[in-house]
């Protein structure tokens, strides 16, 4: 079965490839050039943390706005070419977000791109969708996202993958861990997502990603009317609009690709 905590020695890790969309491009954690920086980001800093310093080689290939078909397509290639110790491969979300789409199907090209990957790979990190019950446009896709989970366990149990299992992830369900799309994580909630990932692979990490949130004051019912009609204007509407049109968000963006983690570490202080 796939241990979502293995506690084998993950030190060995000198290279590392993300791999997936805009959940693994960092989208909701912007740094001081625009750009963004994210979990996958922070989690290489983890990574190379462990090795001397010089010594660690990542590569980010995530675009927003991907389906699973463009990441097989665009992203795989190049990561089956770098043959990395560790690849997370988190794709799949926005072809289960589309209407009418088969998890089940959509699980079946995921198990072709996992083989790829396990083939060259030392070792390749899946991830499940988020538990969406908080999310007003995506609360009725619950079941279809767990479904696909489900799939994602099942093949990480076949391929010996390590799962980074987002659904359990409680302290997400904070709406301080959201960007204000509703859509992406917050900083915060990109660096809980870091955490847990070292987490899975058996590091010593600097916090614990479930550490309770400080308390709120309470938010009365027309607080949370205008947050909702500030987030359906500036958001909701736009994104409506681009399915319209048949757009995506990464239609013109090109993956951050190499990155030193010193250079991570700075973006990250600028903002901090």
């Amino acid at each position: 079965m796939a241990d979502d905590s293995k506690n084998d020695n993950r030190s060995v890790i000198g290279s590392y490839v993300a791999v997936g969309d805009s959940f693994t491009e960092g989208v909701g954690d912007p740094g001081p050039d625009g750009a963004f920086v994210g979990w996958a980001d922070r989690f290489a800093v983890l990574l190379a943390d462990l090795r001397p310093e010089g010594d660690f080689a990542y590569a980010n290939l995530a675009v927003r706005g991907k389906l699973l078909d463009q990441i097989m397509e665009d992203q795989l290639p190049r990561a089956v070419e770098l043959a990395p110790d560790l690849v997370s491969f988190c794709a799949g979300g926005n072809d289960i977000l589309r209407p009418g789409t088969d998890p089940d199907e959509v699980a079946e090209r995921f198990e072709r791109a996992i083989s790829s990957l396990t083939a060259v790979a030392g070792t390749v990190m899946v991830t499940t969708g988020f538990d969406t019950r908080g999310v007003p446009v995506l609360k009725h896709l619950r079941g279809k996202i767990a479904t696909y989970n489900g799939h994602v366990r099942a093949v990480a149990d076949r391929y010996g993958c390590p799962v980074l299992d987002l659904w359990s992830l409680k302290s997400v369900q904070d709406r301080r861990a959201w960007d204000g799309d509703r859509l992406h994580l917050s900083p915060e909630g990109h660096t809980r997502v870091a955490l847990r990932a070292g987490q899975v692979l058996g590091l010593d990490v600097p916090a614990d990603p479930e550490q309770p949130w400080p308390l709120l004051p309470p938010r009365g019912a027309l607080d949370v009317r205008r947050d909702d009609v500030h987030w359906a204007r500036e958001y909701l509407v736009p994104w409506i609009g681009r399915r319209l049109r048949g757009e995506s968000s990464g239609d013109h963006v090109i993956a951050k690709g190499a990155l030193s983690p010193d250079d991570i570490r700075m973006r990250i202080a600028a903002v901090a």
